[in-house]
């Protein structure tokens, strides 16, 4: 539940999705690859979350999860204050209505055998929706509401462009009038000259529809444009939270510093020293002890080593990192000063030829 009492629309507490390990003839679990361990988040009706991490940190399957596309291990995904790991059947298939995915290839998640009208209407026949004129008329609805004409009905997928694909998949999304999208790196897939397109489309929708996003991206830009709040992922756990403007303005944690200090800036002032974060990142499957991001934080401290980090919540910035906490007892809770001294700290430590992101 949100500060001002709100019941959110999206609780995601602790979730956990672990895949197994087989070894041997009899392929016997010998241990498990940690995608997703304990993340916990909530979104408010008609906001975004913008979720950002390096590659390979669990991002896609935690969007996946949520929907039970993958079924998660562990934790508690609720929807409207309904718990979706419940249910099944009927059940599910009512909840899926109200929750959409949008991935990320354009080119692979469209069926290349079906036109555009059987892709957008295969989601009313599966949940009996309308009769044929009914139908039409609400693909035609969808599909112009994208930006598309409606003499794209009758083609077949390989006949358009990369950022046309991408509005057929959003116009397939909207079919169902669904509540909640996971945005899953929707423009990564396009020309750059598109991508930009797209997210002006996205955000549209999202006022005229009153939709609620999960917007999985690594281009921290277009985050910073399109949410209202950000998590950062690392190797399967959110490291901080916050909302956008506070992030992008105070990151706190060491993690947050190096991915912020790489995003390209024409404004001088805005300009950040490159951190240039060294090692590789730890197996899934065998992740460190202690804090995860040790191995490669250059302010680790041998506590960092050995135990959790403690999530410190400060005005509803949420950082879990063992320094930064100790920064925030020391400048007294100034978030900003905190943010300030640790960026100069980890900037000092670390550095790299070309000096700076110019």
């Amino acid at each position: 539940m949100s500060a001002s009492g709100a019941v959110p629309l999206v609780d995601v507490e602790k979730l956990q999705t672990h895949f197994p390990v087989r070894k041997g003839l009899l392929r016997h679990v010998v241990g498990a690859v940690q995608a997703v361990d304990g993340v916990s988040f909530s979104i408010q009706k008609g906001q975004t979350l913008g979720l950002v991490g390096e590659s390979g940190c669990g991002k896609t399957t935690v969007g996946r999860s949520i929907l039970r596309l993958i079924e998660p291990t562990g934790g508690s995904v609720r929807f409207g204050g309904t718990d979706v790991r419940v249910q099944n059947g009927a059940q599910l298939r009512g909840m899926r209505r109200r929750m959409q995915i949008i991935f990320q290839d354009p080119y692979g998640s469209l069926n290349p055998r079906m036109t555009v009208r059987t892709i957008l209407e295969e989601g009313l026949l599966i949940h009996r929706i309308g009769n044929a004129a009914e139908r039409l008329a609400t693909v035609s609805r969808a599909l112009e509401r994208t930006g598309m004409s409606l003499g794209s009905l009758d083609r077949y997928p390989h006949e358009f462009s990369g950022g046309q694909r991408q509005r057929i998949a959003i116009a397939r999304a909207l079919v169902l009038e669904p509540e909640f999208l996971v945005l899953d790196e929707p423009i990564s897939a396009l020309d750059v000259s598109i991508q930009a397109q797209v997210v002006n489309l996205l955000v549209e929708l999202r006022e005229q529809c009153g939709l609620t996003y999960l917007f999985i991206s690594h281009d921290l830009s277009v985050v910073e444009h399109v949410s209202d709040h950000v998590a950062v992922m690392y190797l399967g756990r959110i490291v901080e939270r916050a909302s956008a403007s506070q992030l992008y303005r105070e990151p706190l944690h060491p993690y947050t510093l190096a991915l912020f200090s790489a995003v390209p800036t024409i404004d001088p002032a805005k300009r950040r020293r490159r951190i240039v974060l060294t090692g590789d990142v730890p197996s899934p499957s065998r992740p460190p002890k202690g804090c995860r991001f040790h191995p490669r934080c250059p302010l680790a401290e041998q506590v960092c080593r050995e135990l959790d980090p403690p999530e410190v919540c400060l005005d509803g910035h949420l950082v879990h990192c063992h320094v930064a906490a100790r920064e925030i007892e020391r400048t007294g809770g100034d978030v900003r000063a905190a943010s300030a001294n640790l960026a100069e700290k980890v900037a000092s430590l670390v550095t790299e030829s070309v000096g700076d992101t110019r």
